[in-house]
């Protein structure tokens, strides 16, 4: 019995560590596949702390090209999804919600056509023209291309971007309207 209590307490301990540092992991600010490029900006310049965020201009499902240049000065949220995944579907309606709304940032989704899983741009585009969803900003990145470079692991994935182009925080997972807006008032 006295073994048995032992062992108990072991797994729990173990367990406990592994969730302890699950959490912490989740938290990583930039993405390891990003490489700090701050030599080229002066300090004075930066007012966030974080990597550059990488540069993307793509398609939206109209066939107009959007970059994060097109929003340099605005905070950015960035929210990676799929129409496969069942977490990112159900965020849809609150983040059109979110987007719709007068905030000082600016709210983008990026889908990854013929990538993980996802459908081609064309049926994407003819799926979600059916959805109910006018005020999300949807990009194309074929093949994913830029979610290499942001270094998306998971389905949904959230990226917060400065105002002055910092990449501040990545989280995998589903981020309430809440918790992004509040992430967004943490960032200059």
């Amino acid at each position: 019995m006295k073994m048995a209590r032992k062992w108990m307490v072991s797994v729990i301990v173990f367990a406990g560590t592994l969730l302890i540092l699950s959490a912490c992991g989740s938290k990583q600010t930039g993405s390891s596949s990003t490489p700090a490029s701050t030599s080229d900006m002066s300090s004075s310049t930066m007012m966030n702390k974080g990597e550059t965020a990488p540069e993307f201009s793509l398609l939206d499902l109209k066939g107009n090209t959007v970059g994060l240049s097109d929003v340099q000065g605005k905070k950015v949220y960035v929210k990676y999804w799929a129409s496969w995944c069942s977490i990112c579907l159900a965020g849809l309606e609150d983040l059109n919600n979110l987007a719709g709304q007068n905030n000082d940032f600016q709210v983008i989704t990026i889908v990854t056509p013929d990538y993980k899983g996802e459908k081609s741009s064309q049926a994407f585009t003819e799926w979600f023209d059916q959805q109910p969803y006018d005020n999300i900003t949807v990009l194309l990145d074929e093949k994913g291309v830029w979610a290499k470079k942001f270094g998306v692991r998971a389905y949904p994935s959230s990226f917060y971007i400065g105002s002055d182009g910092i990449l501040t925080k990545s989280q995998p997972g589903h981020a309430s309207n809440e918790q992004i807006m509040e992430s967004l008032q943490e960032i200059l």
